[in-house]
């Protein structure tokens, strides 16, 4: 790095942060564009089973109406070209009215369009569909007497095995055998997902509410049979996303299909309800756990056993044993994936998927495990400390959850603890101290990027990443201010467009670790063609000197170890010509990734009060302890962790998609009923970062930590919950009548 490296780690304020609290942010559903029409979409209301007709003939003539988009008169797509082996398929199978078949309640099955909003709304509600209903699979319970095995990816394989099980089942002098589960978990951003369709000729333009700007560029693209050149998305903001905008779903194309037949722009935004169905949730899972130890608190034997369900539509895996498979040694471990079929929408990604899932059940277990053995659940993960990556068989990249452990159980207090359950009291309540381990894999893809510094010494800096509320736009601009050499103020940074250098999907915590190097390199690059011109311009006080001997500071350079022979970038650049200095950049993860393991780590320690009399349950505190990397910014990444705990705390206590059993329909689709944490919920949350740089996963050091935050916070309430009431609860989220 430069010597002028002062913005990166530094906690400002958000450069986005004045247009966002005054309105001035331009989300996906507000850009203005002109002729715009309205679409409403139409859901079946039956789990499976056949269209058998619909009437459009009253909705048709109503005042506004444009076009009754139905399987019947939709817009003929090319069959879509099987993915390559090993490739991933840019978006999920979608339902674009090609067919009559129903494969889940809430599928789309028509979109209506109109003038104004109200009109489609109107018009929508006229439709009159009579569906041939048959038998639905919605039960989970009865859907794992047909399991299937899911299909092994590279990194992540269905099934694992090392050591001998029996043999260590054989030497264990304690065990856990346990089942653990989770519900369905809806994302609910707060910008639901929407989209503007427009077209000119054959070129579609799309301003769409997503995390993956590039892959909604490659699916539309396919879907519609023309070059991805054609397909320009646009995306300057993102009201959250969380997992559900990270893959391209069936109304971005419903849009645009609309849009095409309609021969005027489109836009369709969900409504609340409609973001329950067609657009992904977190699916429930069944967890079966077998853990053995010796006398010392060793283990012995690992069994992980995880059955999620997936859909009759597309298959999804949950892959909750992966931290299982890497977080602690033991000497024999299996572990399996299995998936029960259900007539519900895709399940898709949610914030730390598989992690946050399958945390809970582990952590879980291994306090159990530490109650049994009579031993401290710290000194238990203590004493199975992997000090390489058991799975792989290779060491850490930068590993410092020894020091989580011990800064986070020092912050908490925890050597105060009374390990007997029920003891401890404050105020009349039931007070319990829990904890619980935090891990997530560091991900990095290929991504590009490109700095111009301008002649008015102001510096742009470009990629086509996206900013979720997380603080792309923030760190980026610190990140290209150190690289160029200049003040944060005189840097931009833009994003949110495929017409700019090409960047990987904001999810898997990986936009920094990805996007943030190739800004520094393009940062680095333009920064090296300014230098360049002053040392061979004559005028320059810096002409003849060595490359190697310039410091780059608030946009002057100078000799280092002579402050008075120094050049400004603004008289540079007027002295040769007068044009911007640009240059591009790239970063992709080398041969790092065969050499070393790169995870993010934490620890996780959690104070509950429940009522002994009502069984309420109140989180007063929580302080978490992470390993993540060197922080691109103290305070927007300490809000992140923050809200990852607070998003934990959902998991726990509050959240769980509730389906009528008959009809396979969430029948709390809104957020009156599906509960999320309000400020009433939160209590006290402590956020400590270990100072580390893991230079060995890439040069900035960063790791990334989108999706750690909410990892074990589940299982480190649940274990509170037991050290309260001596009430071991297996199922999320707990509830007041798990309590008495």
């Amino acid at each position: 790095m430069s010597d002028a490296a002062q913005a990166i780690g530094a906690g400002i304020d958000r450069v986005d942060g004045r247009l966002k609290v005054t309105g001035a942010a331009v989300f996906s559903a507000e850009h203005p564009v002109a002729n715009l029409a309205y679409a409403v979409l139409v859901q079946s209301t039956i789990p499976k089973g056949r269209i058998a007709a619909i009437d459009t003939a009253e909705a048709s003539g109503m005042r506004g109406v444009l076009l009754v988009m139905t399987h019947q008169n939709a817009l003929h797509l090319p069959k879509p070209k099987p993915p390559d082996p090993g490739d991933q398929p840019p978006a999920p199978r979608l339902n674009l009215l090609q067919e009559d078949e129903v494969r889940y309640n809430g599928q789309p099955v028509a979109v209506v369009v109109a003038d104004t909003l109200e009109h489609a709304q109107d018009a929508a509600r006229r439709l009159r569909i009579r569906y041939a209903p048959a038998a639905a699979m919605l039960d989970f319970h009865a859907a794992q007497k047909h399991l299937r095995k899911p299909r092994s990816q590279p990194e992540r394989p269905s099934d694992t095995s090392r050591g001998n099980l029996a043999g260590g089942v054989a030497r264990a002098e304690a065990k856990v055998d346990a089942v653990y589960t989770t519900p369905i978990e809806n994302h609910n951003p707060m910008e639901p997902h929407a989209t503007i369709a427009s077209w000119d000729g054959d070129r579609l333009t799309l301003h769409d509410a997503t995390q993956n700007i590039s892959g909604v560029r490659k699916a539309a693209a396919a879907t519609f049979g023309i070059t991805p050149e054609q397909v320009h998305v646009i995306c300057p903001f993102v009201g959250g996303g969380f997992g559900c905008k990270g893959t391209m779903w069936s109304h971005v194309m419903l849009a645009a299909m609309a849009a095409r037949q309609a021969g005027r722009p489109v836009k369709l935004v969900l409504e609340r309800t409609q973001m329950f169905a067609p657009v992904g949730a977190r699916p429930m899972t069944r967890q079966h756990f077998l853990l053995g130890a010796d006398g010392g608190g060793k283990l012995t034997v690992v069994r992980h056993d995880t059955v999620s369900h997936s859909s009759f539509q597309d298959d999804f895996t949950e892959p909750c044993t992966a931290p299982t498979r890497m977080l602690y040694a033991s000497q024999a471990l299996q572990t399996t994936q299995r998936l029960a079929t259900l007539n519900l929408g895709i399940p898709t990604f949610m914030r730390a998927p598989g992690e946050s899932s399958g945390s809970f059940a582990l952590e879980s277990a291994m306090d159990e495990l530490a109650y049994a053995l009579q031993l401290d659940p710290v000194e238990l993960r203590l004493r199975n400390y992997a000090e390489q990556d058991p799975e792989k068989q290779i060491p850490w990249s930068r590993k410092s959850l020894r020091e989580c452990y011990r800064m986070g159980a020092e912050r908490f207090g925890w050597s105060r603890r009374n390990p007997q359950p029920r003891s401890m009291r404050a105020n009349g309540q039931l007070l319990g101290w829990g904890m619980a381990t935090a891990t997530y894999p560091a991900n990095r893809r290929p991504a590009k990027a490109s700095v111009t510094i301008r002649p008015d010494g102001t510096a742009v800096a470009r990629s086509g990443t996206h900013d979720l509320g997380t603080g792309t736009y923030t760190v980026m601009t610190q990140i290209a201010a150190d690289g160029v050499g200049l003040p944060v103020s005189q840097v931009r940074f833009e994003l949110g467009d495929t017409d700019l250098p090409q960047a990987p999907v904001s999810g898997g915590s990986m936009s920094v670790a990805s996007v943030g190097p190739a800004v520094y390199a393009a940062a680095q690059a333009a920064r090296g063609k300014l230098v360049a011109l002053a040392l061979a311009d004559a005028r320059s006080p810096l002409h003849g000197a060595g490359a190697a001997g310039i410091d780059v500071r608030d946009g002057w350079l100078s000799l280092r170890g002579d402050a008075d022979r120094r050049d400004s970038m603004v008289d540079i650049i007027a002295r040769n010509g007068g044009q911007p200095v640009q240059a591009d950049g790239s970063a992709a993860a080398g041969d790092e990734k065969r050499q070393f393991s790169a995870h993010s780590f934490g620890a996780v320690f959690a104070e509950v009060l429940v009522d002994p009399d009502l069984g309420t349950i109140r989180v007063p505190r929580i302080v978490a302890a992470y390993s993540v990397g060197r922080l691109m910014n103290q305070k927007t990444g300490r809000s992140q962790l923050m809200g990852g705990i607070v998003w934990g705390i959902g998991m726990a206590l509050l959240e769980k998609t509730e389906l009528d059993p008959r009809s396979g329909r969430a029948v709390n689709a809104n957020l009156a009923d599906y509960h999320v944490p309000v400020n009433a919920d939160v209590g006290q949350i402590d956020v400590l970062v270990v100072d580390e740089s893991d230079t060995r996963f890439n040069p900035l050091g960063a790791r990334g930590i989108g999706e750690i935050g909410i990892v074990g916070v589940a299982a480190a309430l649940a274990n509170a919950v037991y050290h309260a009431t001596g009430r071991r609860v297996r199922d999320l989220p707990l509830r007041i009548e798990q309590m008495i």
